[in-house]
Parts: C-alpha cells; sequence; structure tokens
C-alpha cells in the first residue's frame, strides 16, 4: 500500500515506517530471549513481522490479551498477558527484551502497565509510544494517554532502568512517535547502538506555518477547478 493513499492513513504509516526503520538498527544488537508484549499478529505493516527483525534471538515469544480485538490466540509461541494484571508468577526477568509498539496509549493504568513490561525484562525494554496522534479508538481499545520524552526517562528511572536511545521522527502534519529503549545495564550498552542526544523539543514543527506541496496542490483545486500548482 501506498504511503500517499490519502492524508489518514499518512498520518499513521509515515511513523510506522519510521519507527521500523529505527528498530531494525537496533534489533541486531538484541540477543536471547526476545518477547513483542501486546503483539496482535507480531505483523510490522510493511509485510514482515517482528520477528524477522531479532536475528540474534535465541527465544521469540509473544503476549495478547484476552480480548475480542487481536486477542490471545493460543499459538505455540504466545502467552496470554494482562499489562494492568500483577506478572504472573515465574515471568519477572524472563526475557532478556522486551519489545512494545504503540499499546502503552490504551491502557488508562499505564504505571502498572509500565511496571509490567520492566519487570519481564532481564536487561533491555523497547517501547514505541505516540507524542502527537490523532486520536483512534475501536472496539475492543480506548484511546487514552500521550507521551514526552521526559516522561518516559522518568518512567524508566522509577524501575531502576537507564534511557540508552531515544528518537522521535519528524514528519510534517503527521503522527510523531517516541523511539526508546532503556536498560537496567546501561554501561553494557555505551556505543552497540547508533549515537544519539536526548530528545529536547520533539515535534517542533507544531505550529508551522509550512504546507506540503501536495496539500498546497489540493487547496487550489477546489479553490481555482482546472489550475494546480
Amino acid at each position: 500500500m501506498s504511503l500517499r493513499t490519502h492524508d489518514g492513513d499518512r498520518q499513521f504509516r509515515l511513523a510506522r515506517k519510521w519507527s521500523n526503520a529505527h528498530l531494525r538498527l537496533i534489533a541486531p544488537a538484541c540477543a536471547g530471549r526476545i518477547v513483542n508484549v501486546s503483539a496482535g499478529d507480531d505483523e510490522d505493516k510493511e509485510g514482515s513481522t517482528y520477528e524477522s527483525y531479532f536475528s540474534g534471538a535465541t527465544t521469540y515469544t509473544l503476549t495478547n490479551i484476552h480480548a475480542a480485538f487481536r486477542g490471545y490466540q493460543g499459538r505455540p509461541n504466545e502467552i496470554p498477558l494482562d499489562l494492568t494484571d500483577p506478572l504472573p508468577p515465574g515471568l519477572a526477568g524472563s526475557f532478556d527484551v522486551v519489545f512494545n509498539h504503540t499499546t502503552l496509549e490504551h491502557v488508562f493504568d499505564v504505571q502498572t502497565a509500565f511496571r509490567t513490561l520492566c519487570e519481564l525484562s532481564a536487561d533491555l525494554v523497547i517501547v514505541v509510544v505516540p507524542f502527537a496522534q490523532v486520536q483512534h479508538e475501536n472496539v475492543g481499545y480506548q484511546d487514552f494517554w500521550r507521551f514526552t520524552p521526559t516522561c518516559l526517562r522518568a518512567l524508566f528511572a522509577e524501575h531502576d532502568f537507564e534511557v540508552v536511545y531515544e528518537a522521535a521522527n519528524d514528519d510534517f502534519n503527521a503522527s510523531v512517535y517516541l523511539f526508546v529503549v532503556g536498560s537496567r545495564n546501561a554501561e553494557r550498552w555505551r556505543g552497540r547502538f547508533p549515537a544519539w542526544q536526548p530528545l529536547e523539543k520533539a515535534a517542533s514543527w507544531i505550529g508551522s506555518r509550512r504546507r506540503p506541496l501536495a496539500t498546497v496542490r489540493r487547496w487550489l483545486s477546489r479553490l481555482l477547478p482546472g489550475r494546480t500548482a
């Protein structure tokens, strides 16, 4: 599917494509027991699965909640997990890398959900969350939260993790995602991830007067039929 099918599709797909690209940079350095939490079908929405990103995985596990929307299906590598419940016995520290993509905004009890992600991990937690995005809800989930880089650093610090990588996309008039990696053993990852700087002004384009050429052309076509930019 083209990234330019229509504006609504573009708003979501540009950020997804960006976050996938960052995961491809990070994932090769991640090894061992990997879990994709609230994974759905593990699809990256570009024709592949997230499992394929983690070439160093010794095991790859999915978790999903019992729910009507993209819920637990009982696959061999899948376990049921509700992020707002206490972590089941035996799962604490069961994974070397915990990955979670755009779930936390849909969990009202986000503090418990974040704690669960951290408790699952023996080392790394990789989260992708929206900083700015159109409200999106459907049967089975609601939309509660937006996150800042400062918020994620504080959430990680609360559970004795340190941020070792963070980034945000800068696509005009589209969703803005944060891609943040926290570690229990930050020194282990120095120099193993791409160089980065702490984010200070995510989505700095908000309020800008600049407009994509496609938007200008569309406005002109409405105002002046038969004319193009």
